[in-house]
């Protein structure tokens, strides 16, 4: 079976949820795929704070994203850092060297979105950013794949969880938005986000 490795840059909530759904269904997407998904390495630069969930000591960390972006194994690179630098320098040396990437940075896209296709399309590589839409949910493969011959006007819902968070306790718990607001930014906070009933 072929292998696909994976540097991943940022080792945050989201960071930690993508080790932990490699570790625990590894098997399964490897099956579905018909490759094994590796992590060649893990960069933070944090390397010592302990991560719920996540046995440190079974990771190939690195403090330095360059040097897992030029690691000739890698061949995809996912960002999970966040903000706009040094992200948007590490997607584009990732895109250069040939790499595709995965990025979930709506703050990235924004700003720089066009210049980052552009650059992905000259190197005739992907720049995947599904987990950066709607929460990660298979919208954008699904639109652009699968409904290419219809013409689709408009698009209503909740667009990321932090939002549907606010708004679900605000419904449901008749909370005030500065308040709720405050909560959701607290950076230690676990969010058990659900849809909103209304």
């Amino acid at each position: 079976m072929n292998e696909i490795k994976i540097a991943l840059l940022g080792l945050g909530t989201v960071g930690c949820g993508v080790v932990k759904v490699l570790q625990s269904h590894g098997a399964e997407m490897s099956e579905r795929a018909g490759c094994r998904l590796t992590l060649a390495r893990v960069a933070d630069a944090d390397l010592t704070r302990p991560r719920e969930g996540v046995d440190l000591s079974t990771l190939p960390l690195t403090s330095d994203a360059n040097r897992a972006i030029d690691d000739p194994a890698v061949q995809i690179v996912i960002e999970l850092i966040g903000g706009l630098e040094p992200a948007r320098t590490f997607i584009l040396r990732a895109l250069q060297a040939g790499k595709h990437v995965v990025t979930a940075n709506k703050a990235l896209l924004a700003h720089h979105g066009p210049e980052l296709f552009e650059e992905a399309r000259r190197n005739r590589v992907m720049l995947g950013f599904e987990a950066a839409v709607a929460g990660g949910i298979p919208l954008i493969r699904a639109v652009k794949d699968g409904l290419p011959a219809n013409r689709i006007l408009s698009a209503f819902g909740i667009v990321n969880g932090t939002c549907n968070y606010i708004l679900t306790k605000m419904t449901d718990e008749g909370l005030d938005f500065g308040m709720v607001l405050k909560e959701a930014q607290a950076p230690s906070r676990s969010r058990g986000l659900r849809p909103s009933s209304s």
